[in-house]
């Protein structure tokens, strides 16, 4: 058997020792990755608290308005326009389960038949209206749906009733943010004549059915 020389010895203590610096040196990164990992995770989860803290209370806070107005109804023998400040002129109605208010609009009071522009360029519903959300309702969401009934376009420039329920939609809210309200709390939306409220089979369902509602999201 040959025997270990003192060098052979010195070589064997060297390549441990390199082989332990390395491996100590790989475990100081992975601590370091694992480290660096674990406090992006520790402040994502702190931020989705945040969000879904502020996200709660709005929540809580637009079903307390709602459930107010609802009270000061029942309480006062007030008309849901009088309680949400839109005023008896207007067709305002609560959904308590969505958390919206609703302000409907004949087509009749805003365009001419088979139109999308408004009839006149200063127009007092919707200035009043303005008005309101500005002063109750200010950085709540906000939908403009424009309605229409079955008849089918003929001898307008639309393609059909979508195309012209839209276009009625974003003259609405054009005019809304013209005025001030903030374009990222309005959107335009067209339904045609998918969501009637009346009968089309008569004159006075289809009048109905024609309309823009005006949507405040209280959640």
């Amino acid at each position: 058997m040959r025997s270990i020389t003192p060098k052979a010895v010195i070589l064997l203590i060297c390549i441990a020792g390199v082989s332990f610096v390395s491996g100590c040196t790989n475990w100081k990164k992975k601590y370091n990755a694992l480290n660096v990992e674990h406090q992006n995770l520790r402040g994502r989860m702190e931020f989705e608290r945040g969000q879904s803290e502020k996200l709660a209370q709005q929540v809580s806070q637009g079903q307390q308005t709602i459930e107010e107005l609802q009270k000061q109804i029942k309480e006062r023998n007030e008309s849901p326009g009088k309680a949400s400040g839109f005023g008896d002129d207007f067709d305002v109605s609560f959904d308590a389960d969505a958390g919206t208010i609703t302000v409907t609009l004949p087509n009749s009071i805003l365009f001419d038949s088979g139109k999308a522009d408004l009839k006149q360029s200063k127009n007092v519903e919707l200035d009043h209206i303005y008005s309101v959300l500005k002063q109750k309702y200010s950085g709540r969401q906000i939908d403009v749906i424009g309605h229409t009934d079955t008849d089918p376009i003929k001898k307008t420039k639309w393609k059909d009733n979508w195309e012209l329920s839209a276009q009625r939609a974003l003259s609405v809210t054009r005019y809304l943010v013209e005025r001030g309200i903030a374009e990222g709390n309005v959107r335009a939306v067209g339904r045609g004549a998918s969501d009637p409220i009346a009968s089309n089979s008569i004159a006075s369902g289809k009048a109905k059915n024609r309309r823009v509602e005006i949507v405040v999201y209280m959640k």
